[in-house]
């Protein structure tokens, strides 16, 4: 389900849900790999029907809204769209 993609700035579990198909996912996933942070995504286009209402599940129990890029830090800080500041200021980069 999701691809792990390696990163030298690996202080803080990084999760992103994303559309593969998405313009702004993609370039949350570049900035992410552009400053070497470690972390983990799922393409929930592509994912089969119980593993989409996983994501969903975990989102909303986060208090997000079902809304790509969604980018979980430590489990707890919720990013919905790509928001380079606050995702910077979140990752401390």
């Amino acid at each position: 389900m999701s691809v792990k993609v390696a990163g030298r700035n690996n202080k803080r579990k990084v999760l992103l849900y994303a559309i593969s198909t998405c313009a702004w996912c993609k370039q949350a996933k570049k900035f992410l790999k552009d400053n070497n942070v470690e972390y983990e995504y799922v393409d929930v286009d592509l994912c089969a029907e119980d593993e989409k209402e996983k994501v969903r599940k975990d989102i909303i129990s986060k208090g997000g809204d079902l809304s790509y890029p969604t980018i979980i830090i430590d489990d707890k800080i919720l990013i919905t769209g790509f928001l380079k500041e606050k995702i910077r200021e979140a990752l401390e980069i």
